[in-house]
């Protein structure tokens, strides 16, 4: 299972332990990842993703996930989210 952010695509950095002698070797530094369930009142549809726990404090800042896909720019977003954030647009515009 690979760790990557559904909502926002973040994945692992790469860095270098470096050691007392100064010897570099590569490392991952990997995400912090928590499975969630998340609730869209708009669509009526519940979404168990996984998602990194900066991304569910911006959530909570944003007041949910509604509010944080019509705020957030389709490049910072995967394209599972876009998909997401479609349906809800969609869903919010007046019919012609």
């Amino acid at each position: 299972m690979s760790k990557v952010c559904f909502l926002t695509g973040k994945r692992f950095m790469t860095g270098n332990n470096v050691s007392h002698a100064n010897n570099k070797t590569k490392r991952r530094f990997n995400i912090n990842i928590h499975s969630v369930t998340l609730n869209s009142t708009t669509l009526g549809e519940r979404f168990k993703v996984k998602i990194a726990a900066s991304t569910m404090r911006t959530l909570n800042k944003l007041g949910g996930l509604e509010r944080f896909l019509l705020a957030s720019d389709n490049s910072k977003l995967s394209n599972e989210a876009i998909k997401i954030k479609n349906k809800l647009s969609k869903k919010l515009s007046p019919n012609k």
